[in-house]
C-alpha cells in the first residue's frame, strides 16, 4: 500500500468526522442553543454549502500554492475553526464557525483527491480514489461514533474538540510523511467549470448530487429518524454509527476495486436500487433495533459504495482533467449535503422524522436516471470515437 495515499486519507478522516460528527450530537446542541432540531441541523448545511461553493474557487484561485503547503494551511484552518464551535457562546458564532470550516474543507479534500489520481498509473486509480475516500468511510465508522458518544456522555463541545485534535494529527502526518506533490497545471475557474459542459460529466455530477442528497436526508437526522430504536442511549448511537460506518467502509474498498475490473455502471445501477428500496422501508425499519440493525448495514453498504464507481466513471470520460471533475464531484456530495439539510428540515415538520426515507427515494430514484442518461451518452461517444472506447465507465 503507498503510504502516501495513507496520508491523505488519514486528512480525509479529520474532515469525515467532522462532517458526520454533528448527526450524532444534534438533540444536544439544540438544547444548548435553544432551537429546534432542523434549524440545529443547518449546522450541517452551513459547512457543507461553503464547501461545495468555495471548493472550485479556492483551487483555481490557489493553484500556484505547493500542495503540501496547501494541505497544511487547510489543516490549521480546519482545527481553528472547530476550536471555534467547540466555545462558540451563540448559535450564530457556531454556524460562523462551520462556514471557516468548510474553507478548510474546501481547501483540502480537491487537493487531497487529486494528488491520489496523479500519483498512481490509470489501472489502479479506483483503488486509489477508494483508498482517499476510505478516510471519509472510516470516519464514520470511527472518529463520528466516538464523537457521538462523547457528546452523549458528556458535552457536544468536547465533541468539536476532538475533531479538532483529529486536525492536529493530520497535520502531524502530512508534514512529516507525505513528500511534495508536483503542481499540477494552473486552471482558471472557467477551465474548472467548463467540464461541465460535457454532458456526460454533467449527468454523472447530477447523479451525484442527487443521490447524497437523498440518503443524507436520513443521516443528518440520523438521531431523531432512528430514535424507536436508539432512544436517548449514547453508546447505542455510536454503536450504530460504527456498524453503518464499517459496511461503508468495506463497500467502499471493494467497491473500488470492482470498478477497475467490471466497471462503474454495474455497481452504480445495482447499488442504487437498493439504497432506493432502504429509503422506502426505514420508516419501518427504525421502528425496532433488531430491524434497524441490517437496515443500517445495506444503507452503509450502498451509500458509500457508489462513490469509488462515481469518481471511476468520471476520470474514464474526462481523463485529462482529471483532478478538476474529481473536486467538481466532491462539490456535488457537499451541495448533496446542503439540500438534504434544508429539505430534511422541512421533511421534520411536513411529513415527520420516521418517513424522510419517502422524501430521500425521490432523490435517488432521479439520481438513477441521470446515471443511465450518461451511460447512453457514454456509449454513444464510444460509437462515434471507438478508439476511445470507454465502455467500463
Amino acid at each position: 500500500m503507498d503510504r502516501r495515499l495513507l496520508v491523505l486519507a488519514l486528512g480525509m478522516f479529520a474532515l469525515g468526522t467532522d462532517s458526520f460528527v454533528v448527526a450524532g450530537v444534534l438533540p444536544e446542541i439544540s438544547h444548548t442553543f435553544h432551537v429546534n432540531i432542523g434549524v440545529a441541523g443547518q449546522l450541517t448545511t452551513a459547512y457543507a454549502i461553503t464547501y461545495a461553493l468555495m471548493a472550485p474557487i479556492i483551487a483555481a484561485v490557489a493553484a500556484h500554492v505547493p500542495r503540501k503547503r496547501m494541505l497544511l494551511i487547510a489543516l490549521a484552518i480546519f482545527g481553528v475553526a472547530n476550536l471555534i464551535t467547540a466555545g462558540a457562546p451563540t448559535f450564530a458564532i457556531a454556524i460562523a464557525s462551520r462556514i471557516l470550516a468548510g474553507v478548510g474543507a474546501a481547501m483540502f479534500a480537491p487537493t487531497a483527491t487529486g494528488a491520489a489520481a496523479s500519483m498512481v498509473a490509470p489501472e489502479r486509480r479506483g483503488q486509489a480514489l477508494s483508498i482517499v475516500i476510505a478516510g471519509l468511510t472510516f470516519a464514520t465508522a470511527l472518529g463520528a461514533p466516538i464523537g457521538a458518544v462523547i457528546g452523549g456522555l458528556g458535552d457536544w463541545r468536547w465533541t468539536m474538540a476532538f475533531v479538532s485534535a483529529l486536525a492536529v494529527l493530520s497535520a502531524v502526518g502530512v508534514a512529516f510523511l507525505l513528500a511534495e506533490v508536483p503542481l499540477p497545471p494552473k486552471i482558471s475557474l472557467r477551465a474548472r467549470i467548463a467540464p461541465v459542459a460535457d454532458p456526460r460529466v454533467a449527468l454523472t455530477l447530477l447523479c451525484t448530487w442527487l443521490y447524497q442528497s437523498g440518503h443524507f436526508m436520513i443521516y443528518t437526522y440520523f438521531t431523531v429518524v432512528f430514535d424507536r430504536a436508539i432512544g436517548h442511549n449514547a453508546l447505542l448511537t455510536g454503536g450504530l454509527l460504527v456498524l453503518w460506518g464499517t459496511s461503508g467502509s468495506i463497500s467502499n474498498l471493494v467497491a473500488g476495486r470492482l470498478a477497475d475490473t467490471i466497471g462503474s455502471r454495474k455497481l452504480i445501477f445495482g447499488m442504487l436500487i437498493i439504497l432506493t428500496a432502504f429509503l422506502l422501508t426505514v420508516s419501518w425499519t427504525g421502528a425496532s433495533l433488531w430491524t434497524t440493525i441490517p437496515a443500517l448495514v445495506v444503507y452503509g453498504v450502498t451509500s458509500w459504495g457508489i462513490l469509488a464507481p462515481q469518481q471511476h466513471r468520471l476520470v474514464a470520460v474526462a481523463p485529462q482533467t482529471a483532478p478538476v471533475v474529481l473536486g467538481l464531484n466532491t462539490s456535488c456530495t457537499y451541495l448533496g449535503v446542503t439540500t438534504a439539510g434544508i429539505v430534511g428540515a422541512v421533511g421534520l415538520h411536513s411529513v415527520g422524522a420516521h418517513h424522510l426515507g419517502y422524501l430521500g427515494a425521490v432523490g435517488v430514484v432521479v439520481a438513477l436516471i441521470f446515471a443511465e442518461l450518461a451511460t447512453w451518452k457514454i456509449n454513444a461517444s464510444n460509437a462515434v470515437h471507438p478508439t476511445q472506447k470507454l465502455a467500463s465507465a
